[in-house]
């Protein structure tokens, strides 16, 4: 279990996490949602210990995440972050093969199990046929899946992503989402569309100007009237198979056809 307690951080003089508590329990994916700003991925990246909050408190299992070693916390969380330019020389697999590294000992070769591993985390990202490929060749939705796999491949309890739908074709926004709920014990993943939000998370925390708006079940966060007032547009609910989904207008459109 992931858990927070009234984290909070500025940059500079401006507030973009101020008092967030949470938790994200065993068996269950855990969505943070909001506008652009609203502090998501600056709240994730204290999640994982990326960045110290200047109040409040990280733990996993109950115990205080800055006890956790780099190493151990490796082993125990696996991020998928937004990934900047880089020119790695790496190939796809040699990338993946990079999640295995908080498993094998110092100096200890990677074995055929670990190739396994790494074959198998690719096969269940779509991305097998571009094992030999260099990263840098690939696309931005190519690459994404590929960072996935080197998550999947970590093997860590607790799975944590910073939009891992960006750039990926509608299919594997999907297929990556349903992967999500299957392979780790706990997830939190940050997302902006609500739609996806609302068909693959369990929980969901909206965050509005750094703060909690709401947070529980989709059913319970994803009210139209306080869409409206979080994203300043107007939204119109439907269940669909058992799931929320929404449909969005510009508010003086649909003052305009009232």
């Amino acid at each position: 279990m992931i858990g927070a307690e009234r984290l909070s951080h500025a940059y500079g003089d401006r507030q973009v996490v101020d008092g967030v508590s949470l938790t994200a329990r065993p068996g269950r994916v855990l969505g943070l949602i909001g506008p652009n700003g609203s502090g998501k991925t600056t709240l994730l990246r204290m999640l994982y210990g990326s960045l110290r909050p200047s109040a409040g408190r990280v733990t996993i299992d109950d115990r205080p995440l800055a006890s956790w070693s780099r190493r151990e916390l490796a082993r125990k969380v696996a991020v998928v972050v937004q990934e900047s330019g880089t020119e790695s020389t790496l190939t796809v697999a040699e990338q993946v093969m990079l999640g295995r590294l908080p498993r094998l000992g110092t100096f200890q070769r990677t074995s055929e199990a670990d190739h396994a591993v790494v074959s198998d985390a690719l096969a269940r990202v779509g991305a097998t046929h571009l094992a030999g490929r260099p990263f840098t060749a690939l696309s931005g939705g190519e690459r994404q899946r590929v960072l996935i796999a080197r998550a999947l491949a970590q093997q860590g309890e607790f799975l944590l992503l910073d939009e891992p739908t960006n750039h990926l074709d509608i299919r594997y926004q999907h297929e990556v989402l349903d992967l999500v709920r299957s392979v780790a014990d706990s997830a939190i993943v940050v997302l902006h569309d609500l739609n996806l939000a609302a068909r693959y998370c369990d929980d969901l925390v909206l965050l509005d100007r750094g703060r909690v708006a709401a947070a529980g079940t989709p059913d319970e966060v994803l009210d139209p009237d306080l869409l409206e007032r979080v994203y300043a547009i107007h939204a119109s609910r439907t269940d669909l198979d058992g799931h929320p989904q929404l449909l969005f207008r510009p508010i003086h459109e649909s003052r305009s056809h009232a």
